[in-house]
């Protein structure tokens, strides 16, 4: 039906008789003479109709915005300074011959020829008209040359490309499972694969040696803008390999890709934090380095204070006492540390002390706070040279249990290295490494796993999963890229009385482990490898790559925030037809006094 996509038209072909087809962009009456703006996925090319030409000419004058055209034509150059410099096809137009209208549409329900503010419940609703879109197209598009650059890197490095279940069986990974009723197995359920971790890890078993996929996961989790229920990683595993080997290889990955795709040179190596000093500095395991503020310890200085507030989570061993300073942060008003008090108050901070720094010279007269009637001069002089102020400055201060701590004041410091222009430009990517095997939940009254149950435990740590697991370190290792993980991994238990004895401090019964675990636990009997591997997030990356706010624009067809598909209604009821099959009874949920009337 076409000889080439409209966007590949040009001044090559001048002289050319050509067949293009696409959608009505824009129409443009010119004085007798009618301009169509035809558009399909490589851009747009404009074809000019003439009256002259009486049934084309008719034909055009009918057609309206998203129109389906077919439009045969001779190439020729645009008139002297018409070029469209914006435009692959911009030096030349095509003269239409035969126009056909292959299918009408109704009015789109918002404009694709121009920027304007649409909800993006309209969007998601209308996804296919959405993705009309110039713009979107482009994401979509990236997003497809990333994956095939990843793909390549592996390929030409020994990776097979091998597929896992999608029906699984439920195990703990720290999210929710999306579960399915078996028809067959009355009672009992599948579930939809959080990642492929244990199939990856018995392919190792199985001496696959290097393992990856392109492959779709599910969490049941609350969402933001970075997250979705179904997402797509790049899941990779491989034997026989230190973390120094793994971690070397796939930056390389990412540095090929980003030099390809983006010509953009990252560093090599990349730089390497311990998960213990990113936390110290930054409140953040994943901390953006392309902002200079960090978070200054003071707990020490706060211990001997009269300032409960302060005093307090200083000599808590659970607690923390830091301080931020801000650069210029004088200029900020007293409506803006309001602004910022309740900002932090969304990850549980109780409050937000500060210290305006009006003039360093002057010592405690040049300082304005409502905190400094409760510190000596010697706190104040040590706080000022420890966080290095200066005239001008703002110290703001967080004081509490530490993990309220540094999710407050981290992602405080993140808000306003935006706020005040205080990022750099370019891209900062990071090793975070020696992260902890466990952290005690104490809701739970038990150990948790900071990654997963199968992350292995340094070697040198060994014994400390007796004495002291708190202390014990992991070979956990993540990619960070501007303050988002593009992938975290770790070497894995390759032993079976190490992984049963993991299970066991993370309490999981052996019935338990037996129950969900037992196939894994029975084939690290047979000869494991030593093995590991990490998961890159492919959603995340191409947001980051395009510039996008949210991984829904470069997704084609993403749920919303609460985990819906506008476009298909989605999650929806069935059948009792279909309840019945699968032994399902509903239980009618309570109706509130509002639905009641």
């Amino acid at each position: 039906m076409r000889s080439h996509y409209c966007g590949d038209v040009n001044e090559t072909l001048v002289g050319q008789t050509v067949t293009v087809a696409g959608w009505m962009h824009r129409r443009r009456d010119h004085g007798g003479v009618i301009f169509i703006d035809l558009r399909d996925r490589e851009g747009l090319v404009q074809v000019v109709c003439n009256p002259e030409d009486a049934e084309s000419f008719a034909t055009a004058e009918r057609v309206r915005s998203e129109y389906v055209l077919q439009i045969e034509g001779e190439v020729r150059l645009r008139p002297e300074g018409s070029d469209n410099a914006d435009l692959k096809s911009g030096k030349i137009e095509i003269v239409a011959k035969r126009l056909d209208i292959l299918n009408s549409s109704e009015t789109p329900p918002f404009p694709l020829t121009e920027q304007a503010e649409v909800s993006e419940d309209v969007r998601l609703r209308h996804r296919y008209i959405d993705l009309r879109r110039p713009e979107m197209l482009q994401k979509l598009r990236f997003r497809s040359q990333i994956t095939r650059q990843l793909r390549s890197f592996l390929d030409d490095n020994g990776f097979l490309d091998i597929e896992t279940p999608i029906l699984t069986k439920a195990t703990p990974e720290g999210a929710r499972d999306y579960l399915v009723p078996s028809r067959t197995h009355a009672g009992d359920f599948f579930a939809l694969p959080q990642s492929p971790q244990l199939f990856k890890q018995l392919l190792m078993v199985s001496g696959m040696d290097r393992y990856y996929q392109v492959v779709r996961c599910f969490r049941d989790e609350d969402l933001r803008a970075d997250r979705q229920p179904e997402f797509t990683q790049l899941d990779i595993e491989t034997s026989f390999v230190e973390e120094e080997d793994l971690m070397t290889m796939m930056e390389d990955m990412i540095r090929k890709l980003f030099a390809n795709v983006l010509e953009q040179a990252l560093p090599n190596p990349f730089p390497r934090m311990s998960y213990a000093e990113a936390m110290a500095r930054f409140g953040s395991d994943k901390p953006d380095l392309r902002i200079a503020l960090e978070l200054v310890e003071i707990s020490d200085l706060m211990k001997e204070v009269d300032f409960k507030v302060f005093s307090g989570p200083a000599n808590d061993e659970k607690g923390r006492v830091a301080a931020l300073r801000v650069p210029g942060g004088v200029s900020l008003s007293r409506k803006d540390i309001d602004d910022y008090t309740k900002y932090v108050g969304i990850y549980g901070a109780r409050g937000l002390a500060y210290i305006k720094v009006n003039d360093l010279d002057a010592g405690r007269e040049g300082l304005q706070s409502p905190i400094l009637k409760f510190l000596p001069d010697e706190v104040v002089d040590a706080i000022m040279q420890r966080t290095e102020a200066q005239s001008g400055d703002l110290v703001f201060f967080g004081a509490d249990k530490a993990n309220i701590v540094n999710e407050a004041l981290g992602a405080l410091r993140v808000k306003l290295g935006h706020d005040l222009n205080m990022v750099e430009h370019g891209w900062r990517p990071l090793w975070v490494v020696a992260f902890p095997m466990f952290e005690w939940d104490e809701k739970s009254d038990r150990w948790t796993a900071l990654h997963h149950p199968f992350t292995a435990p340094r070697e040198s740590d060994l014994e400390l999963l007796e004495t002291d697991p708190g202390k014990c370190l992991s070979r956990a290792y993540d990619m960070v890229l501007n303050g988002t993980e593009l992938g975290g991994g770790s070497m894995r238990i390759h032993r079976a009385d190490i992984q049963s004895k993991v299970f066991e401090l993370l309490g999981i019964d052996k019935q338990e482990a037996d129950d969900k675990f037992g196939f894994l636990l029975e084939a690290l009997k047979f000869g494991c490898p030593p093995h590991g591997g990490l998961a890159f997030g492919l959603d995340r990356l191409a947001m980051l790559m395009t510039g996008s706010a949210s991984i829904r624009d470069v997704m084609a067809f993403p749920k919303t925030q609460s985990a819906s598909c506008l476009l298909t209604n989605a999650p929806s009821s069935v059948s009792d037809v279909q309840l019945k099959e699968l032994n399902i009874r509903l239980r009618k949920l309570p109706t509130t006094d509002a639905e009641a009337k």
